[in-house]
Order: C-alpha cells, then structure tokens, then sequence
C-alpha cells in the first residue's frame, strides 16, 4: 500500500494552523483495505510555537462532545518535532519517496499544514509534492458523477474529530467512490 489518510486535528483553520494531533492509515482504495495505523496527539503548547490558533476553533472545539476534546487531555502527548518525526518514519514503510501518495481532506488543509509544520520545525517532508492527494475532490465526483455520497452515508465508527477515526473513514468513503469509478471503467 502506497496510499496514506492523512487527517489533522488544529486549533486553526489557516495553512499554519497549530496541529492538535496527527492520525493516519495506509489503504488500498481500489479494495477498500485499511493497513498501518498512525495516531499522536501533539502537545499544543509546544505546536503553537510553530502554528497559528484562532479564536473560532476554539469556540468549535468547546462545542464538541467530551470524547472529541479529550484529545486535549491526553497523557502521551509529544512536542510537534517528535510528533513529526514519529509520522516520518512511519510513512517510511513505504519504500521509495517518489510512491508515497498522501491524501488529505481538501487541497489547501491537512497535506499544507503538515509540510509547514515540517518546514517549520526544519524537518524534511516525508512525501513528494506531487504525492498530494485531495478527499474532496474525490467526493465531489462520487456526488456529481454517480449520484452518491458515501462521506454522509456511511457511518463513522469511533469518534468525530478524532484524526485516526477520521482518516479510517475518509479512507473508507474514498475507496467507496474509486471502487465505483473502476466498475465505470471495466464496463
């Protein structure tokens, strides 16, 4: 699997936000399979050195249910470089940067907030530029295209706002809309 989900929780909505934790999986979005798991909760102190937080996400963040914020309470929490470093040799499973495709939800969030997060920190981003991948525009297909919206329909198993239930989902309504893709394709 060469595919990674990608999904941030911040305490920003800009593309410096400041990351509140990190979650990940490898799938195959052909089959719909979840690999690897990645999941760190960043210690947001330390992630607003590097990162911007804004006011109106954390009036959000107030407004989400005790399991979503208790993201903010948690006891293994890293600095972002280590964080950082955690996602690096993590997505090395991958042999061969050039095949490290990173998707994440929206082509200006989470794959933009993790590389400034890299840069700023002075870390090298673990993926290709041309490795970014966008959920968005993949479900904007699946509704235009075929009439569906697996991202609504299916149901999340976990905890919203969670970055690694978040990203199983993502993954899983992705491949609901490339499964579909390929059965246009084979007819």
């Amino acid at each position: 699997m060469n595919n990674v989900m990608l999904d941030l929780e911040t305490a920003g909505n800009g593309s410096h936000a400041a990351i509140v934790s990190i979650g990940a999986v490898f799938f195959d979005p052909l089959t719909g399979q979840i690999g690897s798991e990645f999941y760190w909760p960043v210690d947001l102190d330390d992630a607003a050195k590097y990162g911007q937080m804004d006011a109106s996400t954390i009036a959000w963040w107030m407004k989400q249910p005790y399991d979503a914020r208790a993201v903010f309470n948690a006891k293994d929490k890293l600095i972002l470089h280590d964080a950082l470093l955690e996602f690096a040799d993590w997505i090395c499973q991958i042999e061969g940067f050039k095949n490290r495709m990173v998707w994440g939800n929206g082509a200006t969030f989470d794959n933009v907030i993790l590389a400034n997060a890299y840069a700023a920190t002075k870390l090298t981003r673990p993926w290709p530029y041309f490795g970014d991948r966008d959920v968005r525009t993949v479900v904007d297909i699946g509704r235009r295209v075929f009439g569906m919206d697996p991202k609504k329909t299916m149901a999340l198993t976990g905890t919203a706002h969670n970055a690694l239930d978040d990203a199983k989902h993502q993954a899983a309504y992705v491949s609901a809309i490339y499964q579909r893709l390929a059965q246009q394709v084979a007819a």
